[in-house]
């Protein structure tokens, strides 16, 4: 028979035990709640409190997580006849919350101020406690927020179940799982006309509840919906908490990347953050990291391995290591000027046999790679190093090469290939961003099931990133990615794992990111176009390649290279270039870059009468700059006086010179301490003929 609920009697959801916040969806239980039978309940657990103590017996129309909680406050000592919970006024201790909560706070803040404007006029206030239910803030009502003060459910108030007993914080805080406590069943007296519902905030790195977020008003606010709602928001702040630690890790994996030139890829590796918890592990031996000193723990992201000092010295970071991590060598990592974290770099043992051969291997792959970028400019030779660093490392995941068009960015992702093969087989996967049309971004990324979309294919496709698994994905022009992609492209790249168009299934990858763009990505940020945690995520070292023109006499290296490289696949003789050309070619803008100069080459060497180029053979956009005359009238002023005897000595000396350097010209230079337009002034003058090999 179903049984009438009275006038003092409502029906209340409860949760379950455990509730299941990685779906959202939390089963609900209906009980009956009434108001008169749960105060006498409350008033018996008083009165029998010696009684219950001993032998706790939970009332039918209790619920056992309130009677429990009963139980707690009571053998804890708290006052039932209370009103209040504790409040810190204190300025100092206000301020030094807000900052040990910044990251929670800032967490916080897209879903409080999204929520606030919301509860404006609904008689509810959502608060923010730490993990110790303390509040840090208040949103909502602002009738209720003033109420609140009476109760001191405000910012400095203390609100965990040893300080106040049975409530939706410090209960929540308890029990680990989003909890309501409506009106009677609160353990104080004087806040038995509220209601509350809570859920706790889980760090996303190890779990640890750090905060709670909490509905609060009196008692005719209640809903059934109202911990689901509370449950929503923790899960957000939990997101949002996510992203930012990633954009940390990211950040210091950077800042370790500048400031150990001697890591080696086969070094064990571990990066804290600032709170000593292993953010990052890499080739760290199992006995390197389970005697924590809060126990013993498998190795892995998450676990806490130490306390940073505040000071940030090597010297200071040495002593504060635990005994059985004083054999690494310890890095402290610096965020804008503050210590954020620490590299706990633990040398291998020197290879042997097979692996000494593999590493020699890799060196020689990695210097064919490097041969293919021509240039001795500074600026270039920084981007090869930075490179060849991330591609000897494998603690770095993903490089942004940044550069104008034309500026030879390919090369670079075949750089990293080159230096990360553990096969001769790893793969090498270009793809140009700006090639694709909108609506194929998903299919040519991630790959399609058969029949996934009009137009699939019926067999179903693999994506770039499985084409590339176990080596290296080039995407070029990354900047041009569509903005409701880019956050599927940083789950694969955070998760290591790609699903396919139409797939629930998840397919495991292993590839080295290199992405390039001619764009500037904080400005495509700053308008929208790019998201932030991709940015950093892609970004965790970047380096940028110079454009033609700031890289001086590398033009003369370039235009000796393709020259070279063209005749011998048409099986011609290298083109010679007049002193005059070749004045013009360094003096110009190279608006196209490496890719112009090498177009022009190409042409040159089919449209040019004979194998020699002069001033009026070049592009008039070439030849307009003016350079070449001038060149021509220097050179004309500098011819020689045949039979002078400085001058044959002079002949002499860059006959030799070129003989003993095999007609390279970079060497004779360097051998002879002059310039290259020198030399070639020289050449031209003394009448050497040289063609370029």
């Amino acid at each position: 028979m179903k049984r009438e609920i009275g006038p003092n009697q409502m029906k209340i959801d409860a949760l379950p035990a455990r509730a299941s916040l990685a779906t959202g969806q939390m089963a609900l239980s209906n009980i009956d709640y009434d108001e008169r039978a749960t105060m006498r309940a409350w008033e018996s657990f008083l009165a029998d409190e010696p009684k219950c103590a001993r032998d706790p017996v939970h009332p039918s129309h209790v619920r056992s997580l309130i009677h429990d909680s009963w139980y707690r406050s009571a053998t804890g000592g708290i006052n039932a006849q209370g009103i209040e919970a504790p409040l810190s006024s204190d300025r100092d201790e206000i301020e030094y919350l807000t900052r040990a909560n910044a990251e929670l706070l800032s967490a916080a803040r897209r879903s409080f101020a999204s929520l606030g404007q919301l509860l404006d006029g609904t008689g509810a206030m959502l608060v923010l406690a730490d993990s110790d239910g303390v509040l840090i803030d208040a949103i909502g009502d602002k009738k209720t927020l003033h109420d609140g003060m009476d109760i001191h459910l405000a910012i400095g108030g203390k609100w965990n179940e040893d300080a106040v007993g049975t409530n939706g914080i410090g209960t929540a805080l308890w029990t680990g799982e989003p909890t309501f406590v409506h009106a009677a069943e609160h353990f104080c007296a004087g806040i038995k006309s509220w209601t509350c519902a809570g859920a706790p905030i889980r760090d996303p790195l190890d779990g640890k509840i750090i905060g709670v977020v909490d509905l609060s008003g009196y008692s005719p606010i209640f809903r059934p919906h109202n911990t689901a709602l509370v449950a929503a928001t923790a899960r957000q702040i939990e997101k949002a908490l996510a992203e930012q630690q990633q954009e940390q890790r990211t950040r210091l994996l950077e800042a370790f990347i500048s400031s150990a030139p001697s890591y080696r890829r086969k070094d064990g590796l571990v990066i804290v953050d600032h709170r000593g918890r292993a953010i990052f592990c890499n080739n760290v031996p199992d006995g390197e990291t389970t005697e924590m000193m809060d126990g013993p723990m498998e190795p892995g992201r998450g676990r806490w391995l130490m306390n940073l000092p505040s000071s940030g010295s090597e010297a200071d970071l040495a002593r504060a290591l635990p005994a059985h991590l004083r054999s690494c060598h310890i890095t402290p990592l610096k965020l804008d000027g503050d210590l954020r974290g620490a590299a706990l770099v633990f040398p291998s043992v020197p290879a042997v046999s097979s692996a000494a051969v593999l590493h020699r291997e890799v060196n020689k792959h990695l210097q064919d790679a490097v041969a293919m970028i021509v240039g001795e400019s500074e600026a270039l030779q920084a981007a090869i190093d930075v490179a060849c660093r991330v591609a000897r490392s494998g603690s770095v995941p993903s490089l942004l090469v940044e550069g104008e068009t034309g500026v030879g960015k390919e090369l670079f992702a075949r750089l990293v290939h080159a230096g990360s093969r553990r096969t001769a087989n790893d793969p090498f996967i270009a793809m140009n961003c700006g090639a694709i049309s909108r609506d194929l971004f998903g299919s040519e990324l991630f790959g399609h099931v058969a029949g996934a979309f009009t137009g699939a294919s019926r067999e179903g496709k693999p994506g770039v990133f499985e084409l590339a698994n176990g080596g290296v994905l080039s995407l070029d022009e990354i900047g041009e990615l569509p903005l409701e992609i880019q956050p599927f492209l940083l789950r694969v790249l955070e998760e290591r794992v790609v699903h396919r168009i139409g797939d629930s299934r998840g397919r495991p990858v292993d590839v080295r990111l290199v992405a390039s763009t001619n764009r500037d990505l904080k400005q495509e940020i700053a308008a929208g176009r790019f998201r932030r945690d991709l940015y950093y995520r892609i970004g965790a070292v970047s380096i940028t390649v110079p454009p033609l023109r700031e890289r001086g006499e590398d033009v003369l290296l370039l235009i000796e290279h393709f020259n070279r490289q063209i005749a011998t696949a048409a099986g011609e003789e290298p083109l010679e270039f007049s002193h005059e050309a070749l004045e013009a070619l360094l003096a110009y803008g190279w608006p196209g870059n490496v890719r112009e100069l090498k177009n022009l080459i190409g042409r040159l060497h089919v449209l040019t009468r004979g194998r020699d180029v002069r001033l009026h053979d070049l592009p008039e956009e070439i030849t307009a700059s003016g350079s070449g005359s001038e060149a021509g009238s220097n050179s004309s002023a500098a011819t020689p006086q045949d039979g002078g005897t400085l001058v044959e000595a002079e002949r002499q000396a860059m006959k030799k010179a070129l003989a003993a350097e095999g007609g390279n010209l970079s060497r004779v230079a360097r051998r002879l301490g002059i310039s290259r337009p020198t030399l070639y002034r020289k050449l031209e003058q003394y009448g050497i003929r040289r063609g370029f090999l």
